[in-house]
């Protein structure tokens, strides 16, 4: 079953560092593909907490989004976003399609 991993943006500390993660957190992507579904384009908050912004990644299954996430790639990227952000970031495994 496809796995969606979803980062939420809450709000910005240091642009700068924002700047460093996005660099990093491209290049990690190689190798695992992620299809990116949704990438902090026009949003609304209908419930809950403000939030500056949102991806959403699609991966094949659970054990991709892992594999993806605990590369040591996204984690030295993931260094810099927690440096520059606070972010709420879920894995949640989808339904198979109709």
């Amino acid at each position: 079953m496809p796995a969606y991993i979803v980062l939420t943006r809450e709000h910005t500390h240091d642009s700068e560092e924002m700047q460093r993660y996005s660099e990093k957190a491209k290049a990690a992507r190689e190798g695992h593909d992620p299809q990116p579904l949704a990438f902090y384009g026009d949003f609304e908050v209908l419930e809950g907490s403000a939030m500056e912004g949102a991806v959403i990644l699609r991966f094949p299954d659970m054990a991709a989004a892992r594999a993806w996430y605990q590369s040591p790639a996204y984690q030295e990227a993931r260094k810099h976003r927690f440096l520059g952000a606070d972010y709420r970031v879920f894995l949640v495994e989808g339904i198979e399609e109709v």
